[in-house]
């Protein structure tokens, strides 16, 4: 049976059975015999870049853990584009090819995206952008991204006293997230008191690039007058500190900002090396963009609000669901990141840092 047809077949056994919310896939377990009351469906997961760690680490196996849940007897077609458009591309063919019913899309670069919708549409396959905005996509779902860079920022400035002189490090400018990261930040930047040296739009928001842009800084100014590093991620920290602990000491590091709550960064902030992340509680959208994907690989309604309890809004005319992001230091790691079951103490507790968690109270 085609890809549309199995769609219509799915409408129409839902019309029969009556209104379908998000949970129709498991209300009924006991009368049905299962989470999914039967229902099959394919669905294409499509992922940016490996080097941030969140991706393999957390929305995959999230994802995939939910659509299971949801629906056992739903298949998951995984791809990971390694930052590379062209191959991304190529993904989304091979998916299609494959009998995807639904496409859920993480793009290398959004703006160049829309033909990969465009492709999927032409054979009646809805696309959600996840994570990063597609303007022709049939749903988005992602963080508020330029009040990500507003957190940041004013961590940065709160922290730094109002005034001194930093250095600015952006993610990729093919990366339609970074852009709403980097205009949030300078909202804040561009009217504090401080004072931005010079500013990287980093292409593939590696460590290596951000290590070696900071190094290259550092021989055009003084690093005692760095007083601060905007990062806009925890990747781009990291190569940040790599590059400052060179001429400077550990102890003595000017406050610098991150994002994505990697293990590496939130031991940096026990540690005192790293003054914030920001928390973007990944379980809820890779959990609302799993519950999403298997309705319309059903082909169900998609309600108001989901199970995950997320209010359907509108971001650019396309169907949204926008999440809330949790800025974390070292004083709220516990009451954050380790008590919504992210990461266990253990992962954070290890080796050097054993002492500073004690110290902060994470244990």
């Amino acid at each position: 049976m085609s890809t549309s047809a199995r769609r219509v077949a799915a409408a129409g056994a839902a019309l029969f059975l009556g209104a379908v919310a998000l949970s129709a896939c498991g209300a009924n377990d006991a009368e049905k015999g299962g989470s999914d009351g039967g229902k099959a469906g394919t669905i294409a997961l499509l992922l940016p870049e490996s080097k941030t760690t969140r991706y393999e680490a957390h929305d995959r196996p999230l994802f995939e853990a939910k659509v299971k849940d949801l629906c056992s007897d739903c298949k998951v077609l995984y791809y990971n584009a390694d930052q590379d458009e062209a191959k991304q591309a190529q993904q989304m063919t091979t998916a299609l090819d494959q009998g995807a019913d639904v496409v859920v899309l993480d793009p290398v670069n959004g703006e160049g995206a829309t033909g990969m919708v465009d492709e999927a549409k032409g054979q009646d396959v809805p696309v959600i952008a996840y994570d990063r905005f597609i303007e022709n996509a049939d749903y988005y779902m992602s963080f508020d991204n330029e009040t990500v860079g507003k957190m940041q920022a004013q961590a940065l400035v709160d922290a730094m006293g109002n005034k001194g002189d930093i250095l600015m490090l952006n993610g990729a400018p093919s990366d339609p997230n970074a852009a709403q990261f980097k205009a949030g930040a300078h909202s804040v930047l561009d009217s504090s008191g401080v004072k931005i040296l010079a500013e990287y739009d980093n292409p593939d928001w590696s460590p290596e690039n951000a290590q070696q842009w900071t190094t290259d800084q550092l021989n055009k100014y003084d690093p005692a007058k760095i007083g601060g590093v905007y990062a806009a991620n925890d990747g781009q920290a990291g190569g940040v500190i790599a590059a400052l602990t060179d001429h400077i000491a550990a102890d003595k590091l000017p406050p610098i900002t991150g994002q994505d709550a990697e293990v590496a960064a939130i031991q940096r902030i026990i540690a005192g090396e790293q003054t914030m992340t920001i928390y973007k509680p990944i379980p809820i959208e890779a959990e609302t963009a799993a519950e999403v994907a298997v309705l319309l690989a059903h082909g169900d309604d998609v309600p108001g609000t989901t199970d995950t309890g997320i209010a359907k809004s509108e971001y650019k005319s396309v169907p949204s669901y926008i999440f809330t992001p949790i800025v974390v230091t070292k004083e709220n790691v516990a009451s954050t990141i380790i008590a919504d079951g992210f990461y266990k103490a253990s992962e954070i507790c290890t080796g050097e840092y054993a002492k500073a968690c004690t110290e902060a109270g994470v244990s």
